[in-house]
């Protein structure tokens, strides 16, 4: 798929799109070809194309425009859902609490909410082999 550009062209003299095509020898991509929309023209290299100023482009939008992000849950709430609790249980078929057995969703809130313990990184296994990992030493 090509991307475009607005240009002003040399060869018509009109404010038209370019259109960048890939060059290829063969199977690999030697470059890029710089074609004029309007009437055709090719363009040597990206550098030979008179592209139009990028401040020329209108400037709509300020920063006072932008919307407010999104806040889902105040602050107290923030990790509290069942997802980041100690009681959530989660296996392929589906999504329980541990304390009420009933089905859950990671985004549901509760207010046994338990947070999970840190997780700590277990300790290196010093193994003589890769067997004495998943075995023990006391295995042959």
């Amino acid at each position: 798929m090509a991307a475009s550009m607005e240009i002003q062209c040399t060869a018509c003299g009109r404010a038209a799109l370019v259109r960048i095509e890939p060059v290829y020898d063969g199977f690999r991509r030697t470059g890029e070809a710089f074609v004029c929309t309007s009437c055709g023209h090719r363009y040597a290299s990206r550098e030979a194309t008179p592209f139009l100023a990028a401040d020329r482009r209108p400037h709509v939008f300020t920063e006072k425009d932008k919307p407010d992000p999104a806040r889902v849950f105040r602050a107290d709430e923030r990790r509290r859902c069942c997802g980041w609790c100690m009681h959530f249980v989660v296996n392929p078929f589906n999504q329980r609490c541990g304390l009420t057995n009933r089905e859950m969703q990671a985004t549901d809130l509760c207010i046994r909410f338990a947070p999970k313990p840190a997780e700590e990184d277990p300790p290196p296994v010093k193994a003589a082999s890769p067997l004495d990992a998943l075995f023990g030493k006391d295995r042959p």
